[in-house]
Order: C-alpha cells, then structure tokens, then sequence
C-alpha cells in the first residue's frame, strides 16, 4: 500500500510541479498560464493519480475489492506525499528567485486595482492589506502551511470521490486475461 501511495503521490507531484513551474517561465508571471485557475487545473489533472492509484491497488493488490477506509486512506497518502513535495519544490523556488514573488505578486495585484480604477484611501487601504500579507508570507511558519493547503484539500476532495466511487467492485472492474 505504502509503495504504490509513494508512486502515485510522486507522479501527481512531479507532475503538478512542472506544469506550475513552466507556467510560470513560460509566461513570466502574466497571463493564464500563471494564473490561479491553471494552477488549480493542473493540480485536478495531477492529483486525478489518487483515483488511479486506488484503482490500482484495489485490482492489483485486493482482488478487486476495497472498502472506503483503505481507500480513502491510499487517497490520502497519495495527496499528502504530492503536497509534501508541491510544497518542498516551492520553497526551493523562492530560495533560488531570492523571495520576489510575493512583491510581484502583490504589486501586480495593486496595479490591478488602479488598472479597474480604484484610487485614494481605497488603494492605500488595499496596499496596506498587501504589505500585511506580503510580512505573513515571508515568515516560514506562515508560508509553508500556506503552501500546503493550497493542493492538500483538493486532494482530499478527489480521494473522498475516488474512494467512494472505487469502493464498489462493480464501477471499473478489473479486467481479465485477454
């Protein structure tokens, strides 16, 4: 069980960690590619590797059988090794861009809201927020389980789905020899 949580989890991780990081190369922090809505794409299309390894650990390893507990449970260990890395692969990019995504971040934010013509004790009142948020963030114990619940809930979600939809042995049956 263990072995297989740790493939998928390395496989969804892998692969939620290249596309965020081409994304965010590729459009050099602009556009959809860098957006919120791609990530989280991503990180569906990613963490769908918790409703395959299921699978395949109720077909390989249990006969086709698995009840919701060991389901949700490999769900959730496939999630949280893709979070735990997610999260590591993160840290190292800050490391190595010396922190400036928060500032851009957050001057991109800011001149988002005078772009949609906000002004005065408004956009102050919003800057300040930003420079609140952008002190929280640069502490670790702030960032990283920030970090980590950025992708860990929606994995939880998709092993929640999977292991009730997996539990029942009739829904994609294993197939037999050809």
């Amino acid at each position: 069980m263990i072995r297989i949580a740790a493939i998928y989890g390395v496989i969804s991780g892998t692969i939620v960690i290249i596309a965020m990081m081409l994304g965010l190369f590729a459009s050099e922090g602009q556009g959809f590619f860098s957006s919120e809505y791609f990530g989280y794409l991503i990180m569906l299309i990613a963490l769908s590797m918790i409703f395959i390894g299921i699978k395949r650990y109720r077909d390989n390893e249990l006969g086709g059988i698995i009840k919701f507990l060991p389901a949700f449970g490999m769900g959730l260990m496939i999630a949280a090794i893709a979070a735990v890395m997610y999260v590591f692969i993160w840290e190292i990019y800050l490391f190595t861009s010396d922190y400036t995504f928060m500032n851009e971040y957050t001057a991109s934010l800011i001149e988002a809201k005078k772009s949609a013509g906000i002004s005065g004790a408004e956009l102050q009142k919003f800057a300040a927020e930003m420079e609140e948020m952008k002190a929280g963030y640069a502490k670790p114990y702030i960032r990283i389980p920030m970090t980590f619940v950025e992708i860990f809930p929606m994995g939880l979600i998709i092993a929640l789905i999977s292991a009730a939809i997996l539990r029942n042995p009739k829904i994609l049956p294993a197939r037999g020899p050809a």
